[in-house]
């Protein structure tokens, strides 16, 4: 072969790489998923007086830049179809992370069917929602978003949406390594965020945990001694507490009776239609009891509007049905006293939310 004849074959053969963009050694390798692993340093929220270290997902490290993130999109309207609903709407700061109405209003002023659960501690939950069809807070998120009667919007139109802020496309970048922005990175900032939420440091935590005498008032200890007590209130068969920490949940869901009809039908059936399991028809989550004089109304129906409305229901040992938790009893035995003392136990676990969990204010 002669020297132009083999320039010639060379430069046909760069020519066909460059075209058709085979593998010459230099053509670029096609993209893969892009990654939801958070970038930042890992760093560890710290966890008040009274309650266990904040867990958190291998996949979902904490990092401040995540929390930040997360605490925007929390307050952010854009997750709704029509910019009017944010995840604070329903979850207020102000009402204990809870909702003050029975039932909230989603996009159109649509109503659900259940009150709005806080998302106070909700860090140490193993499951999420009342009925517990969610397996986390990162797969709760995606939840609202999608329902009708709440956000009514679509995961893709909230990512395209996020997508034409340049300033959220700069926060995605710092928080998990590129710009992208992808629902299950949305869904792991607001996650995080979320575990920032924290009740800890009460009256009750100073009094039991901190040997701070004075914390609790008399009667507040006398409710303590109530709730704790097997042959009085029997409260911590359910709202359990520990040696150095207290959720005052045990995370396991009960029939209370709490919608059931005179004739005992259930009004919503709760965790039977997540499970089908017929042993849990009309059950529900036990909830935390922290800020729980803030957080009203009451029950998975917001029917109880009041903390004595609430005691006086376990008295009666709730509604009669088919389904009701055997551990239910019945408190009429309790003086009035008592449950006066009870309740001023209830309103002990109040405690100031920690920093930076309001709105973002730049």
């Amino acid at each position: 072969m002669s020297l132009n004849r083999s320039w010639i074959v060379r430069f046909a053969l760069l020519s066909v790489c460059a075209i058709s963009l085979i593998s010459c050694g230099s053509a670029p390798e096609p993209e893969g998923p892009v990654s939801s692993m958070p970038v930042g340093e890992p760093i560890e929220i710290e966890a008040p007086l009274g309650l266990p270290p904040v867990p958190t997902p291998a996949d979902n490290p904490a990092t401040a830049e995540t929390i930040a993130l997360g605490r925007r999109l929390y307050y952010d309207v854009r997750l709704s179809v029509d910019d009017s609903i944010a995840c604070a709407s329903c979850h207020r700061p102000d009402a204990g992370f809870a909702d003050p109405d029975q039932f909230s209003s989603g996009v159109d002023g649509q109503k659900g069917g259940r009150q709005a659960p806080t998302v106070i501690n909700t860090a140490y939950f193993s499951t999420q929602f009342w009925d517990g069809r969610s397996p986390s807070l990162e797969d709760q998120a995606a939840g609202p978003v999608q329902a009708p009667v709440e956000m009514a919007n679509t995961l893709e139109a909230v990512e395209k949406q996020l997508a034409e802020d340049a300033s959220y496309v700069a926060e995605f970048e710092k928080a998990f390594g590129s710009g992208d922005i992808t629902y299950e990175r949305i869904g792991k900032a607001i996650a995080t965020f979320e575990r920032t939420v924290l009740s800890g440091n009460s009256a009750f935590d100073r009094f039991e945990y901190g040997g701070e005498e004075d914390a609790l008032s008399e009667s507040a200890k006398r409710g303590l001694e109530v709730f704790r007590d097997p042959a009085k209130g029997n409260c911590e068969v359910c709202h359990a507490m520990e040696e150095d920490h207290a959720l005052f949940t045990d995370d396991k869901f009960h029939n209370l009776g709490v919608g059931a009809n005179i004739d005992g039908t259930l009004a919503d059936q709760g965790r039977y239609e997540v499970t089908k399991n017929e042993a849990d028809r009309g059950a529900f989550k036990t909830p935390g009891l922290r800020n729980i004089a803030e957080s009203g109304p009451y029950m998975h129906d917001g029917s109880l509007k009041t903390l004595k409305e609430v005691i006086d229901f376990y008295i009666g040992a709730g509604n009669s049905n088919e389904w009701r938790d055997k551990d239910l009893k019945e408190l009429d035995h309790l003086t009035g006293q008592e449950r006066t003392d009870l309740e001023e136990f209830l309103k002990s676990l109040s405690a100031e939310m920690p920093a930076n969990t309001g709105a973002p204010t730049d």
